[in-house]
């Protein structure tokens, strides 16, 4: 059995979770099995992970804020009640924290941040990127439970069934030791890592005041903004924008760098992208050796003539 956990903060479906749960349907399929999804706290509209594969929904309601020890224990619990061998979650900021706890719990061999099926001719290989996406490397998991977390945006959600009744999972839930006065988050975008489609600014915007250029061509194509480090750093914009090695490593399909140099920190977290466009006025710039197309000239001039050009194109 595959168990898949599936994150929903403030009870909504992320993209990631249909994500989670296509490689965990095409996981169960390789092994000659069925994928189980589990959902924690009260999540809307829980049947429809049921289109994606999942065989059956289980649900532990009453569950508030976000405590990576609960949910570890429930997972946990889960999984052996299901005799899941194999453990999928997303590799965001939530899978993060719960995939080696998990595994520990499970006494399972685990690998963050996977971006293949199973290959399971051989025993249990996946592949992930290594050396900030320089190389790729298989992973044999050997152990007898796999706890594994998929990339972001690598594995497209597919339809493939209908809505499932959603089940309670049956499970005690322990007493969190953690008490939560206040939860913040950013409304209105899609994040990062999930994000299609990235604008991103660097220093060569020259002043705060001026990102509005950037703001209006990722309205009209529908991008999520991002930012170099040295932006965030001074504060023109906030660091969840910030994408690079020490920052939001993404892969979306079309990432457009504006004003920005392309240092290897800063590469080592878009390199992954589909697509890359590069807007900088120096044709020296490292970031066009990782561009797919170039542009050279004054963001300033460019940007508002590509924006405008998209919105006739639109019309």
């Amino acid at each position: 059995m595959v168990l898949i956990y599936t994150s929903s903060p403030e009870g909504q479906l992320k993209k990631s979770a249909f994500e989670a749960v296509t490689y965990g349907y095409k996981t169960a399929q390789a092994l000659g099995t069925e994928a189980v999804a589990l959902t924690i706290g009260n999540v809307e509209n829980a049947a429809i992970l049921g289109q994606y594969g999942a065989s059956k929904v289980l649900n532990i309601a009453g569950v508030d804020a976000f405590d990576s020890g609960v949910y570890t224990n429930i997972i946990a619990q889960v999984a052996e009640n299901v005799g899941a061998t194999v453990v999928v979650m997303a590799d965001d900021s939530t899978g993060k924290s719960l995939l080696g706890r998990v595994a520990v719990r499970l006494d399972a061999g685990s690998v963050s941040g996977v971006k293949s099926i199973p290959d399971t001719a051989a025993g249990f290989v996946v592949k992930k990127n290594v050396f900030s996406g320089k190389a790729i490397a298989d992973y044999n998991i050997t152990s007898a439970k796999k706890v594994v977390s998929v990339t972001g945006n690598t594995f497209p959600p597919e339809i493939v069934g209908s809505d499932v009744a959603v089940e309670d999972a049956g499970v005690s839930v322990p007493a969190s030791r953690v008490r939560v006065k206040e939860v913040s988050t950013v409304k209105g975008t899609v994040p990062l890592p999930e994000a299609e489609l990235v604008v991103s600014a660097g220093r060569g915007v020259k002043d705060p005041a001026n990102w509005g250029i950037i703001e209006d061509l990722a309205d009209i194509i529908g991008a999520t903004t991002a930012c170099s480090r040295p932006v965030a750093d001074v504060g023109w914009r906030p660091h969840h924008e910030h994408v690079g090695q020490t920052g939001v490593a993404i892969r979306p399909n079309l990432y457009i760098a504006i004003g920005i140099s392309g240092a290897i920190q800063h590469l080592a977290g878009v390199n992954q992208s589909k697509t890359i466009v590069v807007i900088n006025k120096d044709p020296e710039a490292p970031f066009f050796k990782a561009a797919d197309y170039g542009v050279i000239g004054d963001l300033f001039d460019v940007v508002p003539r590509l924006t405008e050009a998209i919105k006739k194109h639109k019309g």
